[in-house]
């Protein structure tokens, strides 16, 4: 992701302020699930007032299956044509979604909402932030964040849905406008560690998911609204990563493995229900080329030694 530190100039947005007020957005927002954080609808009525933060989804399972139901499946698009220039310029004010004309460079309106005990910089309207603390929901690390060239990457701001994600799954067909929107739209932003934010990459959620799995319901649910939101569709590997994870949010993934209670009565043993494969992957990255990671226990091309964390998902 790329990284803005220049504070905006001082001019005054009241005229583009007029302006929006009177702008229909390009983009019919569905009304049932977009309530990912209620305050992140609304726009900062000042300069100085930080953006709502993203708290975690209560969209109920049902609700944001039937979301994902509603999305398109297909197969990737060429990334030819694809470039950052295609989504406007970096962290630009100048967008019709919340926080857009409020004179602050969205990365800044984003680490203001995600930072806590935040110190801004005299004389920019409240904008730049210089330090503060983030509680990274991706890792559930606490990162201290101080501005300055060797030190501002270590909190990077990630697009929800990756942009390189969305120009293969749909936003060709997006005007200027609703990129530029996309790409500065508050609910598809979150500040995290740098070095999370790069090993993403450009990764669905058939090939990433946070570090945190208590975060993967919210964040999956995040995806899901997005895309509904901008009309961009999943293939049906990502599809069935987001089923699966959708399915566990009623008792949510942890990292910590709960101990199991005391049978009852000695277990008996059971036949093995799985049957050799021939088909083997020598690892991770031989299995992606292959297109079929994940990879899932029982499944052929499973095998212990590529699922790291033992919880029957290779490869993720």
């Amino acid at each position: 992701m790329l990284i803005n530190d220049a504070p905006l100039n001082g001019s005054q947005y009241d005229d583009a302020r007029n302006v929006r007020a009177s702008r229909r957005a390009d983009i019919v927002w569905p009304i049932a699930v977009t309530v990912l954080a209620a305050g992140a609808l609304v726009p900062a009525a000042t300069a100085h007032a930080a953006p709502a933060p993203v708290t975690p989804s209560q969209v109920a399972e049902s609700s944001a299956r039937t979301m994902l139901e509603s999305l398109a499946v297909k197969g990737r698009a060429p990334k030819t044509g694809y470039e950052r220039s295609q989504f406007g310029q970096a962290w630009s004010d100048d967008v019709s979604v919340a926080d857009g004309h409020n004179g602050c460079d969205t990365r800044n309106d984003i680490l203001r909402r995600d930072l806590s005990d935040v110190t801004l910089k005299p004389g920019t309207n409240g904008c730049v932030v210089l330090s503060g603390t983030l509680d990274d929901p991706y890792t559930r690390t606490s990162i201290a964040f101080t501005r300055g060239s060797a030190t501002s990457s270590k909190v990077q701001i990630d697009h929800v849905v990756a942009l390189s994600d969305a120009w293969q799954k749909g936003a060709q067909q997006l005007s200027a406008e609703q990129r530029r929107n996309f790409a500065n739209d508050p609910r598809n932003l979150q500040a995290t560690d740098g070095r999370t934010n790069q090993a993403k990459g450009a990764g669905d959620a058939a090939t990433w998911l946070p570090p945190n799995k208590s975060y993967r319901c919210t964040y999956v649910e995040r995806q899901i609204a997005v895309k509904a939101n901008y009309h961009l569709w999943v293939t049906a590997a990502e599809k069935q990563a987001m089923i699966r994870i959708l399915s566990n949010c009623s008792a949510p993934e942890t990292d910590s493995p709960q101990p199991a209670p005391a049978p009852t009565a000695p277990p008996q043993a059971a036949p093995s229900q799985i049957t050799p494969s021939s088909t083997t992957y020598a690892n991770c990255t031989q299995a992606r080329a292959a297109g079929a990671a994940p990879l899932y226990r029982g499944q052929p091309g499973y095998s212990a030694k590529l699922d790291r964390d033992g919880d029957g998902v290779a490869c993720e």
